[in-house]
């Protein structure tokens, strides 16, 4: 595995490779979600790229940006591990040669500002701004995105679609520990009793989505487990039943549906999601 943290070095790099490369792209505190893209990825390409970036644009004034965890060293090991051709893990620069503050951005309207984008103002804008970055200096011929960030992979799939970008965006299924807690880095702020808790989430999310299933009414189903959420000590944004493809709201004749919850437990902010058919 070569590893590279500079634009030039990157594209030189590259162009040792024919178009058949897929990439992953990361913000590092690797785990089995990320190594489940990179094998998911790895058998599907000639050649594998994988980028460790903790983007400072879609991180909020008050969240966790210098507290995200960072594991450089075991992120190598991780990576070569998987198969990986060439990691990236860039400074600053590499991504935002003049400055986050004055970097081009890349906004995919509407979606952006709803569900997470409504609780954090500005994030999917400086993620799309990211992966438009990371696309142009990589040239992917497709990209690997969880499903556990299931809005961010759909707001990826439609920035790539409304730019004609000749990638293909391919999403995941989550992975999850054995009680269902979906993986996440995040899940590293979770003392030992939040811990014991936070599988929860997945569990109502799962009855939620069989209720609905046995015709109990969409809102009503949203209002229970919002609820219960918080009668269990989590902090909900908001549990909201959407259509798969394009996270609209659902009209009645809509049978592919995902349910979507985010909620607070203690520092720790989790989102799950449980796709489902009506």
């Amino acid at each position: 595995m070569k590893i590279v943290t500079s634009a030039v070095e990157l594209q030189a790099a590259r162009r040792a490779f024919d178009a058949d490369t897929g990439f992953v792209p990361t913000m590092g505190g690797l785990h089995r979600g990320h190594e489940a893209l990179m094998a998911h990825a790895r058998s599907r390409h000639r050649h594998l790229i994988a980028s460790v970036y903790v983007n400072p644009l879609q991180f909020g004034p008050h969240e966790d940006f210098a507290a995200y965890p960072r594991t450089p060293r075991t992120d190598e090991a991780v990576l070569e591990a998987a198969g990986v051709d060439l990691a990236f893990f860039p400074t600053q620069e590499a991504i935002y040669p003049a400055g986050p503050a004055r970097q081009t951005e890349v906004r995919v309207p509407g979606l952006s500002d709803d569900l997470c984008g409504a609780y954090r103002p500005g994030h999917f804008y400086g993620v799309t701004t990211v992966v438009a970055r990371l696309f142009g200096l990589v040239q992917p011929a497709a990209a690997y995105f969880g499903k556990k960030d299931y809005q961010q992979w759909r707001l990826i799939e439609r920035m790539v679609r409304d730019l004609a970008w000749p990638i293909a965006v391919v999403g995941v299924d989550t992975v999850r520990e054995a009680d269902g807690l979906a993986l996440s880095t995040r899940n590293r702020y979770l003392d030992p009793e939040e811990r014991a808790r936070a599988p929860l989430l997945a569990q109502l999310l799962r009855t939620a989505s069989v209720a609905i299933q046995a015709g109990d009414a969409i809102a009503a189903v949203e209002r229970t487990v919002f609820r219960q959420l918080q009668d269990n000590g989590f902090v909900p944004d908001y549990v909201s039943v959407r259509r798969q493809h394009d996270l609209a709201p659902p009209g009645d004749d809509d049978e592919a549906l995902v349910i979507l919850a985010a909620a607070r437990l203690g520092t720790a902010r989790l989102i799950d999601n449980r796709e489902f058919r009506r």
